[in-house]
């Protein structure tokens, strides 16, 4: 059976290029080493090819509906999967002892969850976001919400859930208009509408733990009202929490993972006794929902880099199996007509979406585990300034993590459908799937366009540019030690130099006229040009770790790491010069365009 996701690549990121064993040096690590971080990939690696990807194509020919009596119904493959996920400790990986979890490296933890991501996206979704819903809680809830909602969720018992979109706001949340009204018991009583909430009904566990954004009285106008609340499908007492499944959305892709409209509040459930709306339990305190969301959104942002990263890669290695095997054509330089057909991988134009699908997928998961290794440093690192430079890096990356795999490994699934040809288009073969699945994250978590104006308008120029200066400091760190190594990888060095001080020239530019409307008009084309630059970087800094023993399997690995390193500076990093061109310019013409015209 093919891989999913290289776990031969997986190792050397983990072993030879981030140096995860230095974590166990550290007391919150401490009982781990390699071999319990090998145990936990074995066990995924089993449990991933056995429990989840069998149903993979199955869940998405045959996605959530639901029945007479509003029920969700789904495969049950999907609760058996989840099951055995859940017992094996998976969703507590990462998180304290205290609460049952195993105080896991979050780079390792993360690795982990890619490999189930690779085998089967939507149903690993499920798990996915209730570990960022009981990271939030851990962190900002009080003790009681810790042991009613939190405990459950790490044993599996409970999902969770994330809900900040409605059908009128979109990604605009300053628009949401759910209300939260307080009564006399503490408790808040929540009504509105909450739209593409994934995971947001279902009968896999015994409750859902749905975080919800609401406007509570008092709060300022926009984002500065907005407050979260804890609505559970059912409350602690069993009784049903006034929390409506409107419908499903039936999507492109991604489809095992239910995606719902809920109405809260509307009366379907009404509580005997509690009023209008459903019980809230409010997290934290009011009017700062937006920032205790945003630390399960920033986490799931990252999510969505590796969930794209995940996809990308298992069309890789699918197309990358097919191309060896099937023979079409002959080479062009072929003598007389006898000459047999040759494995397509063996035509230079089929080599080169290789190339590319390897170049965006390993990029990709570096970039990644990269960000999950920082997180990591963040939190754990013996000094105070080694974890506020790591915050800062990270805070610089996440909207490129985000962002750079949904673009890129999404076109690394097109190319897989191409190097198939057209039986890549037919759901006999797996890789259109993995297409429709990662064309949803272009969208998930904010828009491309969105994490532009992040990146560009918040993240280089924050703290007087401090955000920007950290990360060229970093990059220039590896620029040096390529340039001491010599030969290609000072090469190398010299073009991502360039690269690099071409970027801070267009930065200071777009900014200095002091327009935000115009600095921001091409976000877009600062973000995918810094992603580049950001991977270039990734890989020149893989290139330097790319050796080791003499035997074949080995020697043949990192032959394929220095050829992507190669492609990427070849083919990928020049294209940066055209939009910086662009940048440079400061170009009006989206911003001069009538819509009228359109």
């Amino acid at each position: 059976m093919t891989e999913h996701l290289s776990r031969r690549d997986v190792d050397f990121m983990l072993y030879e290029w981030l140096d995860t064993l230095e974590l166990p040096q550290r007391e919150r690590f401490a009982e781990h080493s390699r071999e319990t971080f090998d145990g936990l990939l074995d066990l995924s690696e089993d449990m991933a090819t056995k429990l989840f990807a069998p149903h993979n194509k199955k869940s998405d020919q045959s996605q959530p509906e639901m029945d007479s009596n509003g029920k969700v119904v789904m495969l049950p493959e999907i609760g058996t999967a989840l099951t055995e996920f859940s017992k094996a400790g998976l969703i507590a990986a990462s998180f304290d002892e205290e609460l049952g979890g195993m105080q896991l490296p979050n780079v390792v933890s993360r690795a982990s969850t890619t490999i189930f991501q690779a085998a089967n996206a939507a149903t690993t979704s499920y798990a996915f976001l209730t570990v960022g819903n009981a990271n939030l809680l851990a962190k900002y809830g009080t003790p009681e919400q810790i042991e009613t909602w939190v405990l459950p969720m790490l044993e599996g018992r409970y999902f969770g859930t994330m809900c900040l979109s409605e059908p009128q706001a979109g990604s605009s949340l300053a628009d949401i208009t759910t209300k939260a009204v307080p009564a006399d018991d503490g408790t808040f009583r929540i009504t509105g509408t909450k739209m593409w909430i994934s995971g947001g009904d279902h009968e896999l566990t015994e409750n859902i733990v749905h975080l919800v954004l609401a406007k509570a009285p008092g709060g300022g106008p926009g984002v500065k009202g907005i407050s979260l609340f804890v609505v559970p499908k059912f409350l602690p007492d069993g009784t049903r929490n006034d929390v409506a499944l409107v419908g499903l959305n039936h999507k492109m892709g991604n489809r095992g993972t239910t995606n719902t409209l809920l109405n809260f509040g509307d009366g379907t459930f009404a509580v005997e006794g509690a009023g209008q709306g459903a019980i809230g339990y409010p997290v934290g305190e009011l009017h700062r929902g937006l920032f205790y969301m945003f630390n399960m959104m920033n986490e799931a942002r990252i999510g969505v880099g590796f969930l794209a990263t995940a996809l990308g890669y298992a069309g890789f290695q699918k197309s990358l199996e097919y191309a060896k095997v099937r023979t079409q054509g002959r080479p062009v330089d072929a003598k007389g007509p006898d000459v047999p057909p040759v494995p397509i991988i063996d035509h230079p134009d089929v080599m080169r979406m290789m190339l590319a699908q390897k170049a965006y997928a390993e990029g990709a998961l570096a970039l990644c585990l990269y960000c999950a290794r920082l997180l990591d440093e963040e939190q754990t690192a013996s000094e105070d300034a080694a974890r506020t430079r790591a915050r800062t890096l990270l805070e610089v990356l996440t909207p490129i993590a985000k962002s750079w795999p949904s673009q890129w490994c999404l076109e690394a699934n097109s190319l897989a459908i191409q190097v198939h040809g057209g039986y890549g288009y037919t759901t006999e073969f797996d890789v259109e799937q993995f297409y429709r699945d990662n064309r949803l994250n272009p969208i998930h978590e904010g828009a491309h366009g969105i994490h532009g104006l992040d990146l560009l308008g918040r993240k280089v120029v924050m703290d007087g540019g401090k955000g920007f200066g950290v990360l060229a400091e970093t990059i220039t760190e590896t620029i040096t030690r390529a340039r001491e190594a010599g030969d290609e990888a000072a090469r190398y060095a010299d073009q991502l130099a360039a690269s690099l001080t071409r970027l801070g020239e267009v930065t200071a530019a777009v900014w200095a006229p002091g327009d935000a409307a115009l600095a921001l008009a091409n976000a877009t084309a600062y973000l995918e040009a810094t992603g580049h630059i950001v991977v270039a970087w990734l890989w020149l800094d893989q290139f330097l770790a790319a050796s080791g023993p003499d035997d074949k399997f080995a020697a043949d690995f990192y032959a394929g790491k220095r050829a992507a390193t190669k492609y990427f500076f070849t083919y990928e990093l020049p294209k940066t010069g055209v939009q910086f061109d662009l940048l440079a310019a400061l170009d009006r013409t989206t911003l001069d365009t009538d819509p009228a015209w359109l």
